[in-house]
């Protein structure tokens, strides 16, 4: 009992996650650490069984109470039936050559990405949800249209798993037919670095929130990336275009800081402007903040 209340956390840290070679695995370890860690603080109290449940709320029914539940919490819970609880999720995932960055002991930013979207999936048809798959470069390479089936879920996982970074980035165009592809309105959840002309990708997340589409958004970066924390002499080798520099970085490293931070702050501040949610992840993070945001936005929709 001691082992299992204090090593749960392992499983969300993508150092030890990484060096599993099965991604259902990984999901599944990855799913019920945090499973664990949301009756620990700083969760403590908050209800996974949002499938069946939702807090009451004035107006509602007393004769829907689950008073099982609320012997066990001490808190009003409404029973929901099936046609409430189900969602249509579509992630979408960046698999373009600038995704395969990494540094020191971090995983690459594209691995700790498709562990998360690997680990949300299964959560997600585990809670009855139907969840759709995107991946995407210069264009869609692979597109899953949401459906609930587990035999489908391990399709999404076989192509997950064999997925590599390649191509440039031309995340705005995706994005864009993305959204026309999308018939009926759900969760959109975007998994990218976002480098890329930040104008258009701005304009194609707000595509989705036109069409009424809730809309979290993943930032991926690996730590370095924000602190420029090079050595001395350093060659920089663009990942698409394949072209070098040579430079010390301690020379550039306070107007690199201030350029990324801006950028940084634009989507940010572009994105809360558009009712989108953001989240900015660095591949160094316990996998529990990025899915914590998910149970979060999926307990508000309903």
């Amino acid at each position: 009992m001691q082992e299992s209340s204090n090593d749960y956390r392992k499983y969300l840290n993508p150092a030890v996650i990484s060096k599993l070679n099965s991604l259902e695995l990984r999901a599944r370890l990855v799913v019920e650490g945090f499973m664990v860690g949301l009756h620990k603080s700083p969760y403590h109290g908050f209800s996974v069984e949002f499938t069946q449940h939702r807090p009451y709320m004035q107006g509602d029914s007393v004769k829907d109470i689950d008073w099982k539940a609320y012997g066990k919490t001490e808190r009003f819970f409404i029973k929901q039936y099936e046609e409430e609880t189900n969602l249509k999720s579509y992630i979408l995932l960046d698999s373009s050559k600038s995704m395969g960055y990494s540094s020191g002991t971090n995983i690459s930013k594209l691995d700790y990405a498709i562990t998360l979207v690997a680990g949300l999936s299964y959560l997600m048809i585990k809670q009855q949800d139907a969840v759709g798959l995107s991946l995407y470069s210069e264009t869609i390479d692979k597109y899953f249209p949401p459906k609930t089936s587990r035999a489908y879920l391990q399709e999404m996982l076989k192509s997950l798993s064999s997925l590599t970074p390649s191509n440039k980035t031309n995340t705005a165009t995706s994005l864009n037919i993305i959204a026309e592809k999308i018939k009926r309105r759900g969760l959109v959840i975007i998994f990218s670095d976002f480098f890329d002309d930040i104008n258009s990708i701005l304009k194609a997340l707000k595509h989705f929130r036109y069409q009424k589409n809730e809309v979290i958004v993943f930032q991926i970066l690996d730590p370095i990336e924000r602190s420029f924390a090079f050595g001395n002499d350093a060659v920089f080798k663009d990942l698409e275009t394949e072209d070098e520099i040579t430079t010390q970085p301690y020379q550039i490293q306070k107007a690199y800081r201030e350029s990324m931070e801006s950028f940084l702050n634009k989507i940010k501040t572009e994105c809360l402007n558009s009712n989108i949610e953001y989240n900015l992840i660095e591949t160094s993070m316990p996998f529990d903040k990025a899915l914590f945001s998910y149970i979060q936005k999926r307990s508000k929709l309903f």
